[in-house]
């Protein structure tokens, strides 16, 4: 982030922003760097400055603080990425590729499967904590993907009669047994960028995206 940016940052947001971002980077970098279990709030507070009572008003605990890195790690990286201005002049199929290509290159690296895997752990020790997750991070980036597919079908530029299930297929594609097998840590390399555009070639074809 460049320093004129950082200047906008910190004259349009407020001090309770500026204090919830300092713990959240304080908690990730902590979180990454000895481990979700290992990390106490008292180094969290240490490094970022601050209180524990603010920690516990902005978070309520350690979970609330990994649920918090996580939806703002989804805001900033997943999200919003199929309506930017380089994907104006694209066609349907070049998008949905360029696309496929991005959530490829974001989940495989060391950054996101850490994350990743810390969520999963806590996510198999408290159910709550899981749907939160899943409606948190999993929910929108699917309804994402099925706004553009409905919009697609609706102006003839693609024939996907059910945007719901396409959606998830295409996730499945992409990232599903890819993810899964790093996350086991029994797959060393996801597939190339030529391996994804074959495994979406059926996909393409069958929905007739154009």
């Amino acid at each position: 982030m460049s320093e004129s940016t950082l200047c906008q940052t910190d004259r349009y947001s407020t001090p309770r922003e500026r204090r919830q971002s300092a713990i959240l980077d304080a908690a990730e970098s902590l979180f990454l760097e000895q481990g979700y279990e290992r990390t106490s709030l008292a180094e969290i507070v240490k490094r970022s400055g601050g209180s524990l009572a603010t920690l516990y008003e902005l978070f309520s605990n350690k979970q609330g603080l990994l649920r918090a890195i996580a939806t703002r790690w989804c805001d900033e990286v997943m999200l919003r990425s199929l309506d930017d201005d380089a994907t104006r002049e694209l066609s349907s199929v070049e998008i949905l590729k360029r696309y496929a290509h991005r959530q490829k290159e974001l989940m495989e690296s060391a950054h996101t499967l850490a994350l990743m895997r810390m969520l999963i752990s806590e996510s198999l020790r408290d159910h709550e904590f899981a749907m939160q997750i899943y409606l948190d991070l999993h929910v929108p980036a699917l309804e994402e993907l099925i706004e553009l597919f409905a919009e697609w079908a609706a102006t003839g530029k693609a024939e996907i009669d059910r945007p719901d299930a396409a959606a998830r297929l295409f996730f499945d594609i992409v990232v599903g047994d890819s993810m899964l097998n790093t996350l086991m840590g029994i797959e060393v390399e996801w597939l190339d960028s030529e391996q994804i555009d074959w495994r979406l070639q059926p996909f393409l074809s069958h929905f007739k995206i154009r």
